[in-house]
């Protein structure tokens, strides 16, 4: 999962990503409007996650124009702003849900699955390719019944994959999918992570082969 953070106190957006990041989100921070529209537009996010007392204005003026821009990606006010008419103002705004501060962490972590699953009612919870099923709600892959040991950026990395199976995911996707915006990532990093990815894969004979595409990135396809 990736979310865009628009959170202006720096303390809180440090323990809220490093709280995020070790349940394998990755978190894109920004503390201004101006900064939120602007990455939003790059995305692909699979939610954004929004202050409203913020430098630049009110983080409730930002929905009309994502969703204007077609940005459809799920909205989770995150704000001390937790009185009724607060989050009657904010739902009748666009967002999809409210939270309050104080919260925990996992409160905040099934309302994020929750929103995933709305726009995904579109899509199986599981997807299968070859003996390789992956179970995007708990977020796990498994090959017959046993599950698959993966680390935080190959788990992500087989996510964006399996999202598109036999089609091409472009390098900068992957990037994007695996990587923090503030992440330095290396040359070879990314074929790194594939690499032992696909060694995992094969170790278990998963049914699958990621395959590289020279100059455009990597598919995921079922092998006999």
């Amino acid at each position: 999962m990736r979310i865009l953070l628009l959170e202006d106190e720096p303390e809180m957006a440090s323990v809220l990503k490093t709280a995020l990041e070790r349940r394998h989100v990755i978190v894109d921070h920004v503390s201004t409007i101006a900064d939120a529209e602007a990455a939003a537009a790059f995305g692909p996010y699979d939610a954004l996650v929004l202050d409203r007392r913020l430098p630049d204005g009110e983080g409730l003026d930002l929905i009309p124009k994502l969703r204007a821009s077609r940005i459809e990606a799920p909205v989770l006010m995150l704000t001390a702003l937790g009185g009724v008419d607060d989050r009657v103002a904010g739902l009748d705004s666009g967002a999809d849900d409210y939270l309050a501060k104080p919260f925990s962490v996992e409160e905040l972590m099934a309302r994020l699955r929750a929103l995933q699953r709305r726009p995904a009612a579109l899509r199986s919870d599981l997807t299968v390719v070859g003996r390789l099923t992956y179970d995007f709600r708990h977020r796990e892959a498994l090959v017959g019944d046993k599950p698959l040991d993966l680390l935080r950026r190959e788990q992500l990395a087989l996510e964006a994959l399996i999202r598109r199976p036999g089609r091409a995911v472009l390098r900068s996707t992957l990037e994007e999918s695996v990587y923090a915006m503030d992440d330095e990532i290396g040359s070879n990093a990314l074929d790194s992570h594939l690499s032992r990815l696909r060694r995992k894969l094969d170790e278990v004979d998963a049914g699958v082969e990621i395959r590289a595409i020279r100059n455009l990135g990597y598919l995921l396809r079922a092998v006999a």
